[in-house]
């Protein structure tokens, strides 16, 4: 692992009791949706249902990441930058820049 991905991996987020129960109830259904598809992948489900269920995870991924994206700007970032981190812009847009692939 390079120095910055360590780093990056020794941050930690405290998130209230609610904000981590709603992210971990969205990852549950996503989870769910999951093994909803290797069941139509192993009963030869037709194709065209497995993508229609396919682009339903990445919908529900992305409204995932929606709402730990704007949980983060909210919290971290504007935390970071109130403390004069300024660093936290770049890593932010670094971040979104990925997701954006």
């Amino acid at each position: 692992m390079d120095g910055k991905r360590a780093d990056c991996c020794r941050k930690t987020t405290q998130r209230s009791a609610e904000e981590r129960k709603k992210l971990v109830h969205r990852l549950n259904r996503i989870e769910g949706q999951i093994r909803g598809i290797r069941g139509m992948i192993e009963s030869d489900a037709y194709c065209t249902d497995i993508l229609m269920q396919s682009a339903a995870v990445n919908a529900a991924v992305n409204a995932f990441n929606k709402a730990l994206i704007a949980s983060h700007i909210r919290g971290c970032v504007a935390r970071d930058i109130r403390r004069g981190e300024d660093g936290v812009i770049d890593e932010l847009v670094t971040t979104l820049q990925k997701l954006m692939k």
